[in-house]
């Protein structure tokens, strides 16, 4: 009996808390499987060094991990202060100045970096600002200078971040900034592009053809963090390989009430169009400080497990906090726990129908199959990660090993859900000889044993993206040797 393995899969973000010798390696041990470079902080040469490390340490470590490079987007913030914060009442005057050469700002003002935002905005329209910590009311807009009513005490600092209440503002998601970063992490060679603050489709598609004119074939990461993009998800979830739940604005836009079953709905959307979701933002926020998360975040990781999310994300926990290992190993225990205590069976008749591709099908039926007759893992040879993506849409109750033997298709599908990437050369091999052999890899790895019966997906001509079109039931010899129980 093979132990249950972690089918949820994390991201933790780098930062100088990962920076010391020794910390990557001991990340990737704990579980890490997709690293997430923030390129709203550092420079790009250092995020490149991080980069680098990362591929030395998962080979030092034998690991399958992945780089997913976050771009910065349109974030608003307001500029800086003159002694660096200030303090406000609630009922005080407080003006937004979109002029790049405001002053430094005082207790009457302050500069911000949306110039265009005197546009986009109206009297009665409520701004947020530091995630919401202080809110001021727009009385009106003279010129470039908006004048506000603080509503509540509290302090402001330099560069604290901006959200209009219900969403509304005209920006795009990619900045010329983030256009010229797309073009140096295609460089760098990572795995996944996230594209903060998007939009709608278009937003997804204008980065999609960017990274490719610069010959970099990264899945690309839509942020659900906007109130419009609420409103579009359907068309966005369509133009993206990943989507993620990027709590911290969406929460501040839409409100933390509405927060919860958002995430269902973004998660519910993404799984029905066969997309690899993330959820992201305070998972586990106590453990900056602590070497233990609260009762709460244990559960909001584990509801997020049960709702069906690919990956969960740790931000400041990893990147500044003083216990990122911890974190990462709290995080593999909470997800270990939600499956075995929560587990899933697939509604068939929920299923789509119609299926226009051979793969899809064979992905359905390999599901069907090892549900109703019961097998110890699905083995996928698979060329782009295309057929285990189908497969991990399921929820099996199986592990899927997907086979491959190109780097950044594993590097991508260790983001999916249930599904294990495995390294192996199928090149020259006939489909029945490159059953066998990875087969017999996965028995020396320790993964199957003699007796277990598997279910193994393949195509008729091996090396051909989106060729899958063959099943077939197997069982493990003594000899560690795969023999037919006959293709279906």
């Amino acid at each position: 009996m093979t132990e249950h393995l972690r089918r949820t899969k994390i991201l933790a973000t780098l930062g100088p808390a990962t920076d010391a010798p020794g910390v990557l390696e001991a990340l990737f041990r704990a579980g890490v499987n997709v690293v997430r470079l923030n390129f709203s902080h550092g420079d790009p040469s250092g995020q490149a060094k991080r980069a680098a490390d990362v591929r030395a340490a998962a080979q030092r470590v034998g690991a399958e991990v992945g780089i997913l490079a976050d771009l910065p987007g349109p974030k608003i913030r307001i500029e800086r202060f003159a002694n660096g914060k200030i303090s406000l009442k609630a009922g005080d005057r407080f003006d937004l100045v979109a002029d790049p050469n405001a002053p430094a700002g005082d207790t009457s003002q302050v500069g911000v970096s949306y110039l265009g935002l005197p546009g986009d905005v109206k009297p009665g329209d409520v701004l947020l600002l530091d995630d919401g910590l202080m809110q001021l009311q727009v009385v009106e807009v003279q010129g470039e200078r908006i004048v506000n009513t603080v509503l509540n005490d509290g302090v402001l600092s330099d560069r604290k971040g901006l959200n209009k209440q219900g969403g509304g503002l005209s920006l795009g998601a990619l900045t010329e900034r983030d256009k010229e970063l797309i073009g140096i992490v295609a460089k760098i060679g990572v795995d996944f592009i996230a594209v903060s603050f998007c939009r709608n489709a278009q937003d997804m598609n204008d980065a999609r053809a960017i990274a490719r004119a610069h010959g970099c074939e990264a899945a690309l990461v839509s942020k659900v963090e906007r109130t419009e993009a609420i409103e579009n998800l359907v068309e966005i979830v369509e133009a993206s390989d990943v989507v993620m739940v990027a709590r911290g604005d969406l929460g501040v836009e839409i409100g933390d009430a509405e927060l919860p079953g958002l995430q269902k709905k973004i998660i519910k959307e993404s799984l029905k169009q066969n997309k690899v979701v993330i959820t992201a933002t305070q998972m586990l926020q106590s453990m900056v400080e602590s070497p233990i998360p609260t009762r709460a975040e244990v559960l909001d990781v584990a509801n997020a497990v049960i709702d069906g999310t690919d990956a969960v994300m740790l931000s400041a926990e990893t990147a500044a906090g003083a216990y990122p290992v911890k974190a990462v190993e709290a995080m593999a225990r909470i997800c270990l726990g939600a499956e075995r205590q929560f587990k899933t069976e697939t509604d068939f008749g929920q299923a789509a129908r119609n299926l226009e591709r051979a793969d899809q099908a064979i992905a359905m039926g390999t599901m069907f199959l090892s549900q109703h007759i019961g097998v110890r893992a699905i083995v996928a040879m698979t060329e782009s990660g295309g057929t285990a993506r189908y497969l991990s849409r399921f929820r099996a109750s199986a592990p899927i090993y997907a086979i491959t033997r190109h780097d950044g298709a594993r590097r991508q599908m260790a983001l999916m859900r249930d599904v294990f990437p495995i390294n192996f050369d199928s090149r020259g091999l006939t489909p029945r000889e490159a059953a066998r052999g990875s087969i017999r890899l996965l028995v020396e790895a320790g993964l199957l044993s003699g007796g277990d019966r598997v279910v193994f997906t393949s195509g008729e001509h091996m090396e051909t993206h989106g060729a899958t079109n063959t099943l077939r039931l197997l069982e493990v010899g003594e000899d560690g040797r795969a023999s037919g129980l006959g293709d279906l």
